[in-house]
Order: structure tokens, then C-alpha cells, then sequence
């Protein structure tokens, strides 16, 4: 513990400089969660933070330890979201200036939140590379501060103070579990946690969770080097980083216990889960733990789940995401079905289809009903029915009666 780059002193000192600063989020038990997986089960709402995330525990904790000059330079960062929203609001806490660059398709709430906190955002690249290649090269030109979202001893200091707080909230906590893009949150949380852990002479596990379509972690321990990847493409944003950081890399093939990953789908069913059962809006990068908790990922090798917390790191979602992302839970659900079919263009073929629906039980909530298209014959129509289901075993009903009346239901989502 005493070679890495960060310890527990300085997450303990980064604590104490937070004070005041950052709300204590609460944690809150989720029965719900603890009876699906037999286990007792705690969710660390870090959605509720300041800035709506933790990432204000790491900036704040890097910005105020500028000297007074650094600070009349000013700061500049990069991010799509979270990281921009805690640099702005440290930034007005410690009266420095703060240019943010954020990529051209940046969602709109969070482009605004920025400002609002009185960050000057400039829009440049197409995603999150490119603005952190631009807002490098303006730190080379004017002598402003970069701030690091994860690459940086004090914003892993800062990060690491959540863990902290996890034990003083919840003593009992065997397992946490949180997400993991650059991995400062795991990193700054293992060294707080495995450190106090050995002081008490307890075992505490720590793992990551990472979105199966942007996991560099797991390649990158295999290798016991940092292994790129070439394409990310995931609803989490937040954690939708090519490059594990340097720095907390070495910290984390050295105290984290295992690094799972959860499919899009198991995100999405997360997030209905955290809006139906907990009544918590939350990102899919902050509900990446829950998906590997509902997919089973804590029992895979045998082990007990015993008292489990979950970082639930951020609550930033565009709401036309969330439109997306909820429609994607319930289709993985099976409580959401669309289907297409080829029927004949005459009266009363649409009030057949109709009437089966209803008598399944499922209820339509849209359909579009066209004569034209390259697969579409004379004198036949395309319809596609949107509907709300029941479950897995329900759907197969509608499609089976669909089938005994002789038509042949294509599913599109479902």
C-alpha cells in the first residue's frame, strides 16, 4: 500500500478539504435489490451530489491545491458531461476561471448545467478525444491549469473519498461494487477502502463494472498493460472511455478484486429497475453496478454476496436518452413488443390483428400501416404494431396467436 500513488492519508486529507464543500450523500438500503439476489443490499447515491455526480470531489480536490498563480491562469478541461459539471462548479466555489470544451453533440441539459454554473464552454470535436486533444493544446498556449477527469493524484484522492464514507454510513459493507471508465472513482475508493479494511483486519471486496462495449480494463489487467480499444460505443456515456488512465491503472491491478462487464440491455433494465424500485434517476454509467448485480456477476465464481453497496455515481441523463434508454428496458423486459407483418389489403384484416392483441391481453400503443416498400407486393399492406406486454412468456402468447390466425409477426424489438 505504501508504494502506490495515492494513500489513505491523502484521500483522508482530501476528505477534510471537502468538508462543506460537497454534500454527504446518503445511502440507502434497497430491499428490493437485497430479495432479488439474497443478499443485503446498499445504494450510495452519488446521483444526489452537487453537479449531479461525484466527479465535483476530485475537481474541487485538484483545484484548490492550485498556487495563486496557477489559479489567475484559470483551468480548462474536457468532458461531455459529469467532469465539465464538476470543474464549472468548483471553479465558482474557489473563483477561478474555467473554459470547458465539450464535443458538437454534446446533449443539451448538460451544455446548459455547464454554463449555469459559469463555466465558458466552447464546442469543438465530434467527441470527447477530440475536445481533450483541443483543451491540451490550449493549456500548451496559455498557461491555463488542464484538469485531468481521472489521470491526476488529487482527483483520485478526491474520488476516494466516497469510500470513505461508504464505511462510516454502512460498517457492515463486504462488497462494492461501482463503475469504471477511466477508473479514478475505482481507483481513489480501492485505496481508501482496502486500506481502512486492513486496519480493522476485515476483507473488503472492490469491484469494477464496465460496459461490455467500452471495457478496456479487463484486456488491459489481462495484459498488465494499457491495452486501447478502437471502438466505444455505449449508452454510458459517462464511463465511455478507449484508455484506462495511467495512474489509476497501477492502483487498481494492485487492489481491485475482479472487473466485470454488463451488456446494453442489462443497463437498460438497471435503469427501469433504479425508476420503478428506488424511485432514483440515475445515468447508465451509474447503474452499470446494479445491471451486474441483476445479471448475477457477484455469484459467478461462487462467492457469497453477503452485505453489498453499490456507487450509484451519477444522475446526469438526457431526458431523450432516457426516452431511449426506457423503451430499450421494457423491450428487454419483454414488457414492450414490436412487431411487422405482410397482410392483405382489404377491410377488416387490421381489426383481426386487433382483436387478437386485445385478447392476449396486450395493449396497442402505435401503429403504422403502409402500402409502399421494396418487400411490399400488390395488393399487399406492411403494418407495425408498437405494444405494451407482460413479461418474456407473454409476448411468445401474442406471437403464438398471432401465428394460429395465420399471420407471420416479424419481432423488431422486443
Amino acid at each position: 500500500m505504501s508504494r502506490l500513488p495515492v494513500t489513505l492519508r491523502d484521500i483522508e486529507a482530501a476528505q477534510e478539504l471537502l468538508a462543506g464543500v460537497i454534500a454527504r450523500t446518503p445511502i440507502e438500503e434497497s430491499r428490493a435489490l437485497g430479495r432479488l439476489i439474497g443478499a443485503n443490499v446498499w445504494l450510495k447515491c452519488e446521483n444526489l451530489q452537487r453537479a449531479g455526480s461525484f466527479k465535483v470531489r476530485g475537481a474541487y480536490t485538484r483545484m484548490a491545491k492550485l498556487t495563486p498563480a496557477e489559479r489567475a491562469r484559470g483551468v480548462v478541461a474536457a468532458s461531455a458531461g459529469n467532469h465539465a459539471q464538476g470543474v464549472a462548479v468548483a471553479a465558482s466555489r474557489l473563483g477561478i476561471q474555467a473554459r470547458i470544451f465539450m464535443p458538437l453533440g454534446v446533449a443539451l441539459p448538460k451544455l446548459a448545467a455547464t454554463r449555469g454554473h459559469g463555466a465558458e464552454v466552447v464546442l469543438h470535436g465530434h467527441n470527447v478525444d477530440e475536445a481533450l486533444t483541443e483543451a491540451k493544446r490550449y493549456a500548451d498556449e496559455t498557461g491555463a491549469v488542464f484538469v485531468h477527469p481521472f489521470d491526476n493524484v488529487d482527483v483520485v484522492a478526491g474520488q476516494g473519498t466516497i469510500g470513505l464514507e461508504i464505511l462510516e454510513q454502512c460498517p457492515e459493507v463486504d462488497t462494492i461494487l461501482m463503475g469504471v471508465g477511466g477508473g479514478g472513482l475505482l481507483a481513489g475508493v480501492a485505496v481508501a477502502v482496502k486500506a481502512r479494511a486492513r486496519e480493522l483486519g476485515r476483507t473488503i471486496r472492490i469491484i469494477g463494472v464496465q460496459a461490455e462495449n467500452a471495457a478496456a480494463y479487463p484486456p488491459s489487467l489481462a495484459a498488465d498493460a494499457l491495452v486501447p480499444l478502437t471502438k466505444v460505443s455505449t449508452i454510458a456515456d459517462g464511463i465511455a472511455v478507449g484508455r484506462p488512465g495511467q495512474l489509476p491503472f497501477s492502483i487498481i491491478r494492485e487492489l481491485v478484486d475482479d472487473v466485470v462487464t454488463v451488456s446494453e440491455d442489462s443497463l437498460a433494465r438497471a435503469l427501469i429497475f433504479l425508476l420503478e424500485r428506488t424511485k432514483m434517476v440515475v445515468e447508465p454509467a451509474g447503474a452499470v453496478g446494479v445491471a451486474a448485480l441483476l445479471d448475477g456477476k457477484l455469484t459467478e465464481n461462487g462467492a457469497l454476496p453477503g452485505n453489498t453497496a453499490v456507487v450509484l455515481s451519477g444522475g446526469n441523463i438526457d431526458p431523450m436518452l432516457m426516452l431511449k434508454v426506457i423503451q430499450r428496458g421494457l423491450a428487454a423486459a419483454g414488457r414492450y413488443l414490436v412487431v411487422r407483418m405482410l397482410l392483405d389489403d382489404r377491410p377488416g384484416s387490421l381489426a383481426t390483428i386487433s382483436r387478437i392483441i386485445a385478447e392476449s391481453d396486450a395493449n396497442v400503443t402505435g401503429v403504422d400501416h403502409t402500402r409502399v416498400g421494396g418487400s411490399i407486393s400488390m395488393g399487399d399492406v406492411a403494418i407495425t404494431i408498437n405494444m405494451e406486454t407482460k413479461g418474456d412468456e407473454h409476448c411468445e402468447q401474442v406471437l403464438s396467436n398471432l401465428r394460429a390466425e395465420g399471420f407471420q409477426p416479424v419481432v423488431i424489438q422486443g
